[in-house]
């Protein structure tokens, strides 16, 4: 283990000195432990001010390893480099780690606000070992003193705390005080320069003095993956639980009976994307965003028909199969025996909200396997608690992924993108195939009809070893640019569910696991302190939702989805962690809409937005009078669908 190195910045000056360059001293005492995920490390420091003035800025503790060639992982902002190895010239802004002088969006070193991370830590792989520390989030005053936060003691929030990773000294981070540099993402197209010290500043009297811990760690690991071991007695250090706000029965009721009053658009025979009161007017105002699936469409319908059919509404379930069955009858290219991803005025295309966003044209992997997958969720489920067969949708999801299956390259990945006058795969490298993968298992386990299922294998081994097994997994929303992220990983925990119950190869259970321990790295084990409203007011809880990726830097519902498998999982293993992680997830979702109208300073009972602003990322939303606001203001019925799926699934029977 490596000595501390403690620097500090104060209000005035442009960059980090010693300590006593700032009238700082600093005692620091290394006790215990074997540096291993149950057993780190503790640094107890004690910082004073010595000087004759008051002190003001940010305390800097960094942990220095041997650099060789290290990937540094702070969970929901940074996973190995953010792929800072790839080409920089990009129009999605996302932090990314590149060595030298590099041009924004990179830089050979970052700081950032504590509630940017999922967990309270930092870590690094290189080259066998992990080496990483661990602090609360935040100070508080306790009986009028500043001390470290812990779950199990109450106090007045003081400060927030920040975490740091440099590529350039090798380095790991832990700031009193907290600095966003040397740039602040607030999102990929509004990005602040570094700011001076003013309200993130930690402020120590003269002769007053600071004491806090922080875990150290120090292993040995094969892989990356090596990380989750700490990061799971992390969980359990800082954790908390979501408020308790509604039940599950009552949430997918709510959440249903809303879309199905007010996001129903019949002349489209499909759901608007985003549903708005307008106040001068009166009524509500729609964008459409008309999609296959993923923002709207089957995304929305099958959860829907899934909360009719628990609940008995034949009404709303005659609603939800107009809509997927308008999907399966009309979106079909001829041309590449594919579903377009979009619709305007009944006119079919690819030419989706995302379209100008992306690099290549054509039809996408992504929608294309969700798609499927959904499209047999709804079979499922018809069959199971309707005795009524959809064979018309079994013959076109088969016959699509059929097509697909052709698609993939030599290495078994199945493309990013697709031409839509071929159906040829003219772009790959990216995590989003998964969901083809899902599809094909899931159609698989329903049918008996192994004739893929070395295919499967194949496809899903590659994927392991050149995504999940390196803790990075981009290449699935449309609309982030290939940055790492949580969306993909949730098909690729879906197939292997399918994978598992069609083969018994406990591989599948082991990669599972891996794969939910990745997702885990974007879901919050605590309750950060949120300082705008409407989510401040409410005492909105942060732990069971998931950021959306290093893009995106908020937390929203689709990682909802995965919770009959989490619950698959427990079941072939026992596994308490995972187990309790899932309940974070269930709470989470029942706290995450109104339960009554105007709950979330908007909307009637039943909404729900897909914007959850914990921290500064992506707050740009206001009120009337121009004060920011911390969530969307519209009912988004795919981000109500993630809750509506998450509840009303193989869950309903063990929960309820």
């Amino acid at each position: 283990m490596e000595s501390l190195i403690l620097t500090a910045r104060s209000v005035k000056s442009m960059d980090y000195t010693d300590l006593q360059d700032a009238g700082l001293s600093a005692l620091v005492n290394i006790i215990g432990g074997t540096g291993s995920p149950k057993d780190p490390y503790q640094a107890k420091i004690l910082v004073s001010n010595e000087g004759s003035v008051a002190w003001s800025g940010v305390i800097h503790v960094e942990l220095p390893f041997v650099k060789k060639e290290p990937r540094y992982f702070l969970p929901a902002f940074m996973y190995g480099r953010n792929r800072g190895e790839a080409p920089l010239n990009v129009p999605k802004e996302f932090p990314r780690l590149r060595e030298g002088n590099p041009p924004r969006p990179a830089s050979p070193w970052w700081m950032v606000r504590s509630d940017r991370l999922s967990h309270p830590a930092a870590f690094v792989y290189d080259n066998g070992n992990i080496y990483g520390l661990s602090a609360s989030p935040y100070f508080i005053y306790e009986n009028g003193i500043k001390q470290q936060w812990k779950p199990e003691i109450e106090g007045e929030f003081y400060q927030y705390g920040g975490y740091t990773c440099s590529l350039s000294k090798g380095t790991v981070g832990y700031t009193l005080g907290y600095e966003n540099a040397p740039w602040l993402f607030i999102k990929a197209t509004l990005v602040k320069d570094r700011a001076p010290l003013e309200e993130n500043c930690f402020e120590l009297a003269v002769g007053e003095s600071v004491a806090f811990t922080m875990d150290l760690y120090a292993y040995e690991a094969e892989s990356e993956l090596g990380i989750n071991a700490a990061i799971q007695e992390v969980y359990y250090r800082y954790h908390q639980s979501p408020r308790k706000a509604s039940d599950p029965i009552t949430t997918v009721a709510d959440l249903s009976k809303a879309i199905y009053q007010y996001a129903w658009l019949p002349e489209d025979r499909s759901y608007s994307g985003f549903v708005i009161e307008d106040k001068e007017n009166g009524g509500y105002r729609y964008n459409k965003i008309f999609s296959l699936t993923w923002t709207n469409g089957l995304s929305v319908a099958v959860p829907v028909l899934m909360a009719a059919l628990r609940l008995d509404d034949e009404s709303m379930r005659t609603q939800a199969l107009t809509s997927i069955t308008n999907m399966v009858e009309n979106s079909l290219n001829p041309a590449t025996g594919l579903p377009f991803e979009t619709y305007d005025n009944g006119t079919w295309s690819n030419h989706g909200w995302w379209f100008d966003g992306m690099h290549t044209p054509g039809h996408t992997s992504y929608l294309i396997g969700q798609a499927m997958y959904y499209i047999l969720k709804a079979y499922e489920y018809e069959k199971r608690m309707k005795q009524c067969i959809h064979d018309d949708w079994l013959d076109f999801v088969t016959k699509v992924l059929v097509k697909m299956e052709g698609t993939k390259n030599t290495d078994d990945e199945y493309p990013y993108i697709l031409s839509e006058t071929t159906g040829a795969g003219i772009e790959y490298d990216a995590f989003c195939g998964t969901w083809c993968m899902a599809a094909m298992a899931y159609k698989s386990w329903l049918t008996g009809d192994k004739t893929y299922i070395e295919s499967l294998r194949r496809s899903e081994r590659h994927y392991y070893d050149t995504y999940v097994k390196r803790m990075e997994c981009y290449g699935a929303p449309l609309d982030a640019d290939k940055a790492v992220d949580s969306e993909g990983i949730l098909a690729y925990i879906k197939a292997l569910r399918y994978l598992h119950a069609l083969t018994g190869d406990k591989l599948y259970l082991a990669h599972m696991r891996d794969a939910i321990d990745y997702e885990f790295t974007f879901k919050f084990c605590y309750n950060s302190p949120i300082k705008v409203p409407p989510l401040s007011k409410l005492g909105w809880s942060s732990c069971g939702g998931s950021v959306t990726s290093t893009a995106n830097p908020h937390i929203h519902p689709m990682s909802s989805n995965i919770v009959d498998e989490l619950l698959y999982y427990v079941e072939n293993t026992n596994d308490h962690y995972v187990r309790d992680r899932m309940m974070d997830t269930i709470e989470w979702g029942c706290q995450t809409y109104n339960r009554y109208d105007n709950e979330f300073d908007y909307g009637k009972k039943g909404w729900m937005s897909e914007r959850f602003c914990h921290s500064e990322g992506l707050l740009t939303e206001t009120y009337r009078d121009g004060s920011p606001a911390s969530t969307w203001f519209c009912l988004m019925p795919w981000a109500s669908g993630c809750i509506i799926e998450s509840l009303s699934g193989d869950i309903w029977e063990y929960k309820n």
